[in-house]
C-alpha cells in the first residue's frame, strides 16, 4: 500500500506511459493524510492559518511539493485511458470541470497496450515497483 502512495513520487515528472486507479488514488491518500498530520503539528505550533489565512507554512510546503507529481498521475491516468494528457486541463472549467476530472479518474483503463504504452495491469509486463 505505501509503495503505491510513494510510486508517483518516485516518478516525478514522468508525464510518460500508463498509471492504475490504485496509484492515483492511494497517492491522493497519502496526500490527504499528510496534510492532516501536518495541520495537526501546525495547529500544536500555533502556525496554522500563517498562509493566505488558510495554509500553515508546512502544509503550503506539501502543497508546492506534490503539484508536479499530482499533475502526473493525473496525465498517466489519462493516458491509461487513451486519452490526450490535456485532459487535466478539464478541472479549470468552473463549476464542473473538477466534477468531470473526478469521473475520468474513476473509470478503468483500456485492456492490453495503447498508444501510450503496455496495460500497467498486465502479469506479463514489467513490475512498477522496478
Amino acid at each position: 500500500m505505501i509503495e503505491w502512495m510513494l510510486l508517483p513520487l518516485k516518478r516525478y515528472a514522468d508525464f510518460n506511459g500508463r498509471s492504475r486507479r490504485k496509484e492515483y488514488w492511494f497517492f491522493l491518500l497519502g496526500a490527504f493524510i499528510a496534510a492532516i498530520l501536518l495541520g495537526i503539528v501546525e495547529g500544536i505550533l500555533g502556525l496554522n492559518g500563517m498562509v493566505f489565512g488558510v495554509y500553515g507554512p508546512l502544509t503550503l510546503l506539501l502543497i508546492v511539493a506534490i503539484i508536479v507529481p499530482s499533475i502526473a498521475v493525473q496525465v498517466r491516468r489519462f493516458h491509461d485511458q487513451d486519452k490526450s494528457g490535456w485532459f487535466v486541463l478539464l478541472s479549470f472549467i468552473p463549476f464542473v470541470g473538477g466534477l468531470i476530472v473526478l469521473v475520468f479518474m474513476c473509470l478503468e483503463g483500456t485492456r492490453g497496450p495503447n498508444r501510450f504504452g503496455p496495460d500497467p495491469k498486465d502479469a506479463t509486463s514489467t513490475s512498477v515497483f522496478a
